[in-house]
């Protein structure tokens, strides 16, 4: 037996830098996840959809009611999986989806953390501030441990945590700016948005706006669709950001 299971093919492709970028696109460009925890008094699993944004590292944030099952979960036990990566059309098996194994971290309220996080899902999900800031809701953080990408037929990877996170040393100096920024772009180069996604996500016209920026890319929204634009590298200084922005622009204009 031993033999056979040697001798048999992986379906596992080796890890590359396509991979890793159409991972983390997939997690970072995601509206919403299917998200699997253990159920208190059973231990069985359980899987429900909540809302998703990322911290400015990378790792993906939900904000949750404490009366949901998946909260009280969470609180029990931290292990949790999601799920991100929308079906397309056809057969929904041809499409890309990413499977994250976390470790849940709940955000203390009156922390410098939970209003930073407020104000980035916020803008991603304006309609989140009609309950964010009710007293039952609360932030977490799902912090990967690792990943199983499944690119289509054929094309399974599995990831490390270091794969899906931004570890640039310029993340903590772009969060500071990160308001500063996106409101400037919005409102002084509000065509931007619609050309980086266009061009760069293949996404139809509609109102894109920016609604966050950070050492690895660019978040854009149009109504209820998101797209993820990612930079060819991580930003190693803040002050690369307004070059970067403006190289993609300036490239996009070029190519008509």
């Amino acid at each position: 037996m031993a033999e056979e299971q040697k001798d048999r093919p992986s379906v596992l492709r080796e890890t590359d830098d396509d991979a890793r970028r159409l991972a983390r696109t997939l997690l970072r460009s995601a509206r919403s996840c299917a998200l699997a925890v253990i159920e208190p008094e059973s231990g069985a699993p359980f899987a429900s959809r909540t809302l998703t944004g990322t911290d400015t590292d990378g790792t993906p944030v939900i904000l949750v009611s404490a009366l949901s099952v998946h909260t009280q979960a969470l609180r029990r036990d931290p292990r949790a999986s999601l799920l991100a990566g929308e079906p397309g059309k056809g057969d929904p098996l041809a499409h890309p989806r990413l499977t994250v194994l976390c470790e849940a971290e709940e955000v203390a309220r009156d922390s410098a953390a939970h209003a930073a996080l407020r104000e980035r899902f916020v803008r991603r999900h304006p309609k989140a501030k009609l309950y964010v800031d009710f007293p039952d809701f609360a932030f977490f953080r799902l912090v990967p441990l690792r990943a199983h990408l499944n690119g289509g037929f054929g094309k399974a990877f599995v990831l490390t945590a270091d794969d899906l996170m931004i570890r640039s040393p310029a993340r903590g100096a772009l969060a500071e700016m990160e308001t500063g920024a996106v409101e400037h772009m919005n409102s002084d180069h509000a065509e931007a948005a619609g050309i980086y996604a266009r061009h760069y996500c293949g996404a139809k016209d509609g109102d894109w706006i920016i609604v966050g920026l950070d050492a690895a890319g660019i978040d854009l929204a149009s109504g209820d669709k998101l797209k993820r634009l990612e930079f060819s590298r991580e930003l190693d200084e803040a002050t690369e950001l307004r070059g970067e922005l403006a190289r993609l622009l300036r490239e996009a204009r070029a190519a008509g």
